[in-house]
This record gives C-alpha cells, sequence and structure tokens, in this order.
C-alpha cells in the first residue's frame, strides 16, 4: 500500500538523529510491546506480514509522529480488536472484561530461547524456474494495490539490474492478506540514482531493492 512508511526519496523530514552504540531499547516499556508481539504472532492468529501490513495501514499522520516501538503498539492494539481477542473496552480499562478467547498456540518462556535460535526461515520452494538472471535489465511495474506490499514507490516504473537471484520466498502480499503464502523468486535489483531521482542525484550512487518476480517485468520487449 502507498502509506506513511514508504518515505524512499521524500524530502522535508530532517536529518537522521544517529545514536553511538544504540541501544536495542530505549524504555521498559518497548521490551514489553516488542514481547507482546511476538507472543501474540506465535500464536498463529496472524502472520509476519500481516503483522507489517498492521503497523503499515496505520495513519500516515499518526505513522510519522510515533516512535517505532509505538508504531508496534498501535497496530497489535489493532490486530486483537479486529481478530476478536479483545474488545475495546478491555483497552480502556486495561484489563480482561470477558473470559479470554482462545487461541491455537500459547508461547511458555522456556521456549523463547530454543524457537529464536531456530530463526524463522521464509524460504520455500518454487515450482517455476527463475525468469531473470543476474544482469537481466528489468523493470518494476507500476503498481498501487490497497493491500500489503514490499514493493517501494519510488522504484516503480523505474529500470534496473538483476544482482543477485535469491531462491523461492513467501509472498508477503498474498500471506498478509491471508491467501497462501504463493511463494515466488526473490531478486536483488541495482537502480542507479539518477534513475530514480533525475539528475540532480549524485551519479555515483546506487540503491539496491529486494523485489518479488511479479514486481518485475523485462525492461525492452521483445517482438512477436
Amino acid at each position: 500500500m502507498n502509506g506513511g512508511q514508504d518515505l524512499g526519496g521524500m524530502q522535508g523530514f530532517g536529518p537522521l538523529g544517529l545514536e553511538a552504540d544504540e541501544p536495542w531499547f530505549h524504555a521498559p516499556w518497548e521490551k514489553r510491546v516488542f514481547a507482546m508481539a511476538m507472543a501474540m504472532g506465535l500464536t498463529g492468529t496472524w502472520n509476519l506480514d500481516a503483522s507489517r501490513a498492521a503497523r503499515e495501514s496505520l495513519p500516515p499522520g499518526e505513522y510519522l509522529t510515533s516512535s517505532y516501538y509505538r508504531i508496534w503498539f498501535r497496530a497489535l492494539e489493532r490486530q486483537v480488536q479486529q481478530h476478536g481477542l479483545v474488545e475495546a473496552g478491555e483497552l480502556v480499562a486495561g484489563a480482561a472484561l470477558a473470559p479470554p478467547a482462545p487461541v491455537a498456540r500459547v508461547l511458555k518462556a522456556e521456549e523463547v530461547g530454543p524457537l529464536f535460535a531456530r530463526g524463522f526461515p521464509s524460504d520455500r520452494p518454487v515450482a517455476t524456474p527463475a525468469r531473470f538472471a543476474p544482469g537481466d535489465e528489468v523493470r518494476a511495474k507500476v503498481i498501487h494495490p490497497a493491500g500489503h506490499t514490499r514493493l517501494p514507490r519510488y522504484v516503480r516504473g523505474r529500470t534496473g539490474t538483476v544482482e543477485r537471484v535469491h531462491g523461492g520466498f513467501v509472498f508477503p502480499d498474498s500471506n498478509a492478506a491471508f491467501a497462501g503464502e504463493a511463494p515466488q523468486w526473490l531478486y536483488t535489483v541495482r537502480f542507479a540514482a539518477i534513475e530514480l531521482w533525475g539528475e540532480d542525484a549524485d551519479p555515483g550512487l546506487t540503491v539496491s531493492v529486494a523485489a518479488f518476480e511479479s514486481y518485475l517485468e523485462p525492461a525492452r520487449r521483445t517482438a512477436a
């Protein structure tokens, strides 16, 4: 979706506030939000891509004025309500007002370490061969989906070069909509800064983007 999170190429947001030796969390509540988001995600009620979609679908004004974990918290509030796990009145009260709704799985403390050590791989086999190879010139399609997408707005309609073929991975656009994993080939595509932002861009800069196969088309069409 074209939301507040898609900031590539936009100006006027001021300098980045880089922090030396930045900690993982700046306040205890951020740890709690992260833990709640992980625990709720592992109930199986939704998937990783649905969580990303929930965060990115926050109103742009709210998204752009919220801290990182505030965004996570607001998205989690939306998700638990949408899936019938919490009522709005319970969020206001800060306590359960009815018996808890059942979930498929409850993450226990002793499971956290081994689970995160194994990771959460999203690579999957794809039945068809890869359409593109390193060195191919491709164009990112011009799309404006109402749902989740991982194709940045600033590369749409632009031409780049395939740098790497990563293999098959869960397609986030489909997975976020609970329409199945629908794995696709994933590529790294390199775009020249001038191609993205015009002649005022630094001619020595390039931007590499992870792009799924359905986001791409050949840069040069062959004659029929």
